[in-house]
């Protein structure tokens, strides 16, 4: 009698269950939720309740004419105008433009993408496509239960995961706003909140910017339940933004300072968060500010290791201007909506701006396109401080200095939109 060849038989199955693995770890999240609701029994992910239909905003809490004048912070303004070429724009630099200038934005630049149009490139796959034709995939993508986007180093994407929504959410759509992928109608900015709580995982790379979006439309929500039947809260958001090295992530780490900022604040008014987690999230940004404190070079601005401290300001890193741009616009912009308590003193608050705003100045709109999203924070940032934002300064000053072109605000196009320096990677 013929021997089963059972060695046989377990190489069969270990390639079979390889092959399923490798299946199931490429596949979207709802063919996931799917597999692990036939054979786990998990209950399907039930649509989040969205209390709101306008996203919060949270304010900043100074005007400091003397940190950056009425002049200097329309030149930089100027340098930061969204001005987009039609053919393979990228749709980073666009969130990066609409989130400080927002949806309502207008202007008298003939090269300059208003609000409406911005919106409409991110939001609707017509108008998207009318730049890229079908050399790339969609940036909005069908997905059975809604829609999603996508995102990552792939041409004609958005490179961060949650970017997308978090830069529409700080213009200030609506949950009403209207969302066209390249075969469904009738969705709107809900269904792809929706589908970012569904996709959620909290061990994802890269946080920053769905804590964010989260934060401004869940609150008072504190906790709610994702596919597969997983728990999140924002306590376990701030302590994910935590976790880790300083300097590792987007920006040389500055945005999950900004948004873990941007929680404390929002905690202030809807209690999100524990009181043990708050005092972990405060603690955390105390020792932010003493290192920034320490890491400051002498003309004001911070290196991208400013995560060393001292050693960094004491010996001086070999790396290009444009991310001390980065560094340093990035802690402008979550001090300004930080408590005094959290401010590094002042005179070197004082000295960052004046770097920055003399950096910027002293290049043209044509240097600074290519390095646009980096520069964005800095106008952001200074308008900030002047607690507005740039749209509003932007009207009132032009109401008394109209347009004229000059050598230092006109871009000169290519054939295409300039590339740009990488911005995923950890600096």
């Amino acid at each position: 009698m013929r021997q089963f060849p059972w060695k046989i038989f377990w190489v069969i199955q270990a390639v079979v269950l390889a092959a399923f693995g490798a299946a199931y770890a490429v596949s979207t999240t709802h063919s996931r939720d799917l597999v692990e609701q036939e054979l786990f029994g998990r209950e399907p992910f039930k649509p989040v309740v969205i209390p709101r239909t306008q996203p919060l905003v949270v304010e900043p809490l100074y005007d400091r004419p003397d940190l950056v004048s009425d002049k200097e912070l329309a030149a930089v303004l100027d340098r930061v105008l969204p001005r987009f070429h039609h053919r393979h724009t990228k749709p980073n630099f666009v969130e990066h433009a609409i989130r400080i200038w927002g949806v309502d934005a207008e202007f008298d630049h003939p090269q300059a993408m208003s609000g409406h149009d911005m919106e409409g490139f991110l939001t609707d796959h017509a108008r998207y496509a009318a730049s890229w034709g079908t050399e790339v995939e969609p940036l909005v993508v069908d997905r059975p239960n809604g829609l999603a986007i996508r995102w990552g180093r792939e041409t004609g994407g958005s490179v961060h995961h949650d970017h997308w929504l978090a830069s529409l959410t700080e213009a200030g759509v609506s949950i009403d706003t209207p969302v066209y992928g390249p075969a469904r109608r009738g969705m709107h900015i809900g269904e792809v909140i929706q589908e970012s709580l569904r996709d959620f995982r909290l061990d994802e790379r890269e946080t920053e910017w769905t804590a964010m979006a989260f934060g401004l439309w869940l609150p008072p929500t504190r906790a709610w339940v994702g596919s597969g039947g997983r728990q999140y809260s924002f306590d376990l958001l701030a302590r994910r933004l935590m976790r880790g090295q300083k300097e590792l992530g987007v920006c040389s780490g500055t945005h999950r300072v900004y948004s873990l900022m941007l929680l404390i604040r929002l905690d202030d008014e809807f209690n999100i968060l524990s009181a043990d987690t708050r005092a972990e999230a405060y603690a955390h940004l105390e020792n932010v500010r003493d290192l920034i404190i320490a890491s400051q070079w002498d003309d004001g601005r911070w290196p991208t290791n400013w995560p060393d401290g001292a050693d960094a300001s004491a010996t001086h890193i070999d790396e290009e201007l444009y991310k001390q741009v980065i560094a340093t616009g990035h802690h402008l912009e979550w001090l300004a909506i930080a408590p005094p308590e959290l401010h590094p003193p002042d005179e070197q608050i004082l000295k960052a701006a004046r770097w920055v705003i003399d950096t910027t100045t002293s290049q043209t709109a044509n240097e600074i396109l290519p390095r646009y999203t980096f520069y964005s924070h800095v106008g952001n940032a200074l308008a900030l401080w002047r607690k507005t934002h740039p749209t509003p300064f932007w009207r009132e000053w032009r109401a008394s200095h109209p347009y004229e072109a000059t050598p230092e605000n006109t871009v000169v196009w290519e054939t295409d939109s300039p590339d740009e320096d990488d911005t995923s990677s950890s600096h």
